[in-house]
């Protein structure tokens, strides 16, 4: 059956939204796609090295949270891990340093056009005293996704897990004790940043990698109890072409 004109400037509707959909999603997995190729033809270390690891640890040890006290991400231990990137000389050596406040120019990326992405793993500590990580593989993997997406560097996931791993081993102190009456755990927060201080929307030259760790208790104040939870429609955090299967702040 032949369509109205109205029918006709609807069908044109649909199909034209459907190629504007296409065409966003195109552009945005190219724009990744071309960060990730201009990464790989650079000539700069691709990624930093645990062998290359310098160590400053804390004169004065600070004290340490009673554990039935703990809430989520209020506390954090002596140390910390920063690893520098430039497009100009790739990745610098890591540190693992006593934790201090960062320095950052006021026209930093991260600050103007949320150029950043962050992950979140925890370290437990068993019966046996053994301290545990859970799949770190899987946040390295999902950490170096959302680097693409964002257009900053990839590196080798298991050169960080060793780091990460060291960084828990001189803060061991820090990873609680568990028990059914105080359930808790070591929160460890790697973090990628555009540091250039640089207005504009493009890749920052300058790029900060640094983990955080500190003893956790529930995410809730209301401790390890049902929450009640609202599904609005109105508000969408994913969609074709977006962000929503990476973990970056915009």
């Amino acid at each position: 059956m032949a369509l109205n004109v109205m029918q006709m400037k609807l069908a044109g509707m649909i199909s034209c939204k459907q190629v504007i959909r296409k065409v966003i999603r195109i552009q945005s997995d190219l724009s990744s796609r071309s960060c990730f190729l201009l990464r790989c033809l650079s000539t700069v270390p691709s990624s930093f090295k645990f062998s290359d690891l310098e160590v400053e640890v804390i004169k004065t040890p600070t004290a340490k949270p009673d554990v039935k006290s703990l809430v989520f991400g209020k506390y954090f231990s002596d140390h910390m891990l920063s690893i520098e990137w430039t497009t100009k000389s790739g990745w610098a050596t890591p540190r693992i340093h006593p934790l201090k406040p960062l320095q950052l120019h006021p026209a930093a990326k991260v600050l103007h056009y949320a150029q950043e992405l962050f992950e979140g793993l925890k370290a437990y500590r068993g019966e046996d005293g053994i301290i545990r990580l859970f799949r770190p593989d899987q946040n390295m993997k999902r950490m170096n996704d959302t680097a693409s997406r964002c257009c900053m560097p990839n590196f080798d996931g298991e050169e960080l897990i060793k780091l990460i791993c060291k960084l828990i081993e001189i803060d061991q102190e820090w990873v609680p004790c568990s028990s059914s009456d105080s359930p808790c755990t070591l929160y460890v927060r790697p973090t990628m940043i555009g540091v250039e201080s640089s207005l504009g929307v493009a890749p920052a030259s300058k790029v900060l990698l640094y983990v955080i760790i500190g003893p956790v208790g529930p995410y809730y104040a209301t401790g390890f109890q049902p929450v009640s939870l609202l599904a609005d429609p109105g508000y969408v955090r994913a969609w074709p072409g977006g962000t929503g299967n990476t973990k970056m702040g915009a």
